[in-house]
């Protein structure tokens, strides 16, 4: 894990003529130096928390910063920087995991209680937007026009209620459930278990109807993109599966990926056809069957996701000419999005040492497939990474040593 200690230092941002000097307000790394985004030579030293000018500060976006202008991630200054907000979640339970990260010197150093999960149309300003200029999507704006996105950032509505909230009585643990698609799940009867959680966490195609008994049927938080979320329906229909999970009061959370997310999420808060990009035409607020409400629903934020990639899970792809195109699963990103919201966090349908007795998507019960690898996840990463956390007593990852058994085909009558 890429851990860096962390402090707090004040806002201070400027842009000079000839050289774009950029200063971070956020939270800062003690090695971590305030860095020329151009040409640090144009200035003299290197700038420090200390520095005074009487230069004016203008408010206009940096120049666009492209991916094809690197063979491999850039680092900057303020890569381990990030938003923090001001009241972090606490909890009285006896068995939070939280209490288990401390006994792991490592994930404790790595782990932010308080790193700002969501993203919000008044937290973003034009020093904001520049300092996430310098990150590729999912991780930031780079190769986006400030004029395309802001619009839309700007309609991003603040929910009106916690992702989470602890229920009245009992032992004040929120238990939640993670269930991911994988083939482990197949005839696993884990679904009376996986419903008796307080909250169930479910991603992309998150096939139901027919799978109770294996996946259980509630679903209290959707992790989507506007890939998974229209894709999922073409890939899954085989399967039986007619739309996302949809159950009522359901809170739905939204991975920006990239710029058609934001076409997506500007359809969807306006409550119209898309105008452009690759679903043009499409009307979002279809794809939640009457369940979107903007009272509950959440946008991660790139600090959130770039976290989860330093210090979790960065992988070595990243040094090569892929490095654009890496990033973690969907259902890691949720996955992480419980460790910082939950007490007690269950991993189903998560890859695992033995993932080739198994196939790829549970829903595939009559055929036994195998565990596809596409380049822009690091899946071995992800499986060490679950491994180590349930070891750790953080999760508790669901195993199981008996291989898959490819049941029959119904017969036709």
């Amino acid at each position: 894990m890429a851990v860096k200690t962390s402090c707090v230092l004040p806002v201070l941002c400027l842009v000079v003529v000839g050289s774009v000097l950029y200063l971070s307000c956020l939270e800062m790394s003690d090695s971590i130096r305030w860095t020329a985004v151009v040409r640090i030579s144009d200035i003299g030293d290197t700038p420090g928390p200390g520095l005074r000018t009487t230069a004016s500060v203008p408010e206009t976006p940096i120049p666009i910063l492209y991916r094809d202008n690197y063979t491999k991630l850039p680092q900057w200054d303020f890569e381990d920087v990030y938003n923090k907000v001001n009241s972090p979640r606490k909890t009285t339970c006896q068995q939070s995991l939280w209490k288990a990260v401390e006994n792991d010197p490592e994930f404790k150093e790595a782990f932010i209680p308080s790193i700002q999960l969501f993203l919000e149309s008044d937290s973003m300003s034009m020093s904001e937007w520049n300092r996430l200029s310098h990150f590729n999507n999912p991780f930031g704006f780079m190769d986006y026009s400030y004029n395309d996105l802001m619009p839309t950032i700007k309609l991003i509505p603040k929910p009106t209620e916690p992702l989470i909230v602890r229920k009245p009585g009992g032992d004040g643990c929120v238990r939640c459930a993670v269930v991911g698609t994988g083939g482990i799940l197949n005839g696993s009867k884990m679904g009376k278990e996986i419903d008796a959680h307080d909250y169930v966490f479910r991603m992309n195609g998150a096939v139901i109807d027919g799978f109770e008994e294996d996946v259980g049927n509630k679903t209290s938080v959707y992790v989507h993109t506007a890939h998974s979320i229209t894709t999922s329906l073409y890939v899954f229909k085989k399967y039986g599966y007619k739309a996302a999970p949809h159950d009522k009061g359901i809170k739905y959370v939204l991975i920006p990926e990239g710029k058609r997310d934001f076409n997506w999420m500007n359809g969807l808060f306006k409550g119209e056809r898309i105008v452009s990009g690759s679903y043009k035409n499409s009307r979002p607020r279809t794809y939640y069957s009457g369940q979107y409400n903007e009272s509950r629903f959440y946008v991660l934020h790139q600090d959130f996701l770039r976290y989860v990639r330093n210090r979790f899970l960065q992988s070595n792809i990243l040094k090569g000419r892929y490095w654009r195109i890496v990033r973690p699963t969907n259902g890691a990103f949720t996955l992480f999005l419980a460790l910082h919201t939950c007490d007690v966090v269950n991993a189903y349908g998560f890859i695992t040492e033995n993932h080739k007795d198994f196939s790829n998507y549970y829903a595939e019960r009559n055929i036994k497939t195998h565990v596809v690898f596409y380049i822009n996840h690091d899946y071995n990463l992800e499986k060490n990474t679950w491994k180590k956390l349930h070891d750790s007593k953080i999760i508790k990852l669901y195993q199981r040593s008996n291989p898959q058994t490819v049941a029959e085909e119904p017969k036709k009558p």
